[in-house]
């Protein structure tokens, strides 16, 4: 079967391939300077289109993470160029949201305290902040725990309230650095399947950065391989699996166990699905 061909699309999706993107890295060159000089990043090319779902796999220390932090402009760069929704990067921006693999929620205040903090630090106005973490907290599956503290919650739903922080803020973009990396495998497949369900009702484009290749393909629109140090885009693997995703579906259609094939291929490993 030819993975590449053409599969139905909703309007939503049809509709980012004509809008400029979201997020463009232009050959982008990263050093770390130590004892000796280390090339993290070299030539990356990457677009992302409004509203797409993009992840991103590679070995470890192959830069993943420095280029989700180098877009979110959190890390300097020396060479290229990095555009979000067509402005270079040169900082930090309210358009982008980003999530790390570890929750960082404040262990003194409640769920609903820590999810409300960024937006209350941006001074976000009350009467607009209350609906939208009500609205949050149900789509989120955290509704009854408001006012909870994250040791009285599973890793799991304070991953979830980590990344309910994020979207009170309203990002645009949302860049996730393996979210839900440190938990259980039965964990984090719930988990995939409550942020795609997430993504379909909101969607925001996601820059995605996993090891999973099951995930990747579960998840994405499209996903990108990168080579070992120094990083650069080796290959693109469109998903054309349909949307609305459900997992026992997806899992169960012959192209989920060949796009996993291909990418356990181009990453070197045994196409186990795991």
């Amino acid at each position: 079967m030819n993975l590449a061909s053409p599969s139905p699309q909703t309007s939503a999706t049809r509709a980012t391939s004509t809008a400029a993107p979201a997020i463009e890295v232009r050959q982008v060159l990263k050093t770390f300077a130590g004892k000796q000089l280390v090339k993290a990043l070299e030539e990356v090319d990457l677009t992302v289109a409004p509203r797409e779902f993009v992840s991103i796999l590679g070995p470890s220390g192959c830069g993943k993470s420095t280029l989700l932090r180098i877009v979110a402009g959190l890390t300097p760069y020396q060479g290229g160029q990095v555009l979000v929704n067509q402005r270079v990067v040169k900082g930090p921006s309210p358009e982008i949201g980003v999530v790390f693999q570890s929750s960082n929620m404040l262990p003194w205040l409640t769920v609903a305290q820590n999810m409300a903090l960024g937006a209350k630090l941006r001074k976000l106005p009350e009467a607009e902040l209350a609906p939208k973490l009500a609205q949050l907290t149900e789509t989120l599956g955290l509704k009854g725990f408001e006012n909870h503290h994250p040791h009285q919650l599973s890793g799991g739903m304070r991953q979830r309230a980590a990344i309910g922080q994020i979207l009170a803020l309203d990002p645009q973009i949302l860049l996730m650095d393996e979210p839900f990396g440190a938990l259980d495998a039965l964990t984090r497949d719930r988990l995939n399947v409550e942020l795609l369900r997430i993504w379909q009702e909101l969607r925001q484009t996601v820059l995605l950065v996993t090891h999973s290749i099951a995930e990747a393909v579960f998840l994405s629109d499209r996903v990108v391989v990168m080579s070992g140090r120094p990083g650069r885009v080796i290959e693109e693997i469109k998903i054309t699996l349909p949307r609305p995703r459900h997992p026992a579906e997806i899992k169960a259609d012959p192209r989920y166990g060949e796009y996993i094939a291909q990418l356990s291929s181009l990453m070197g490993v045994f196409a186990d699905g795991h």
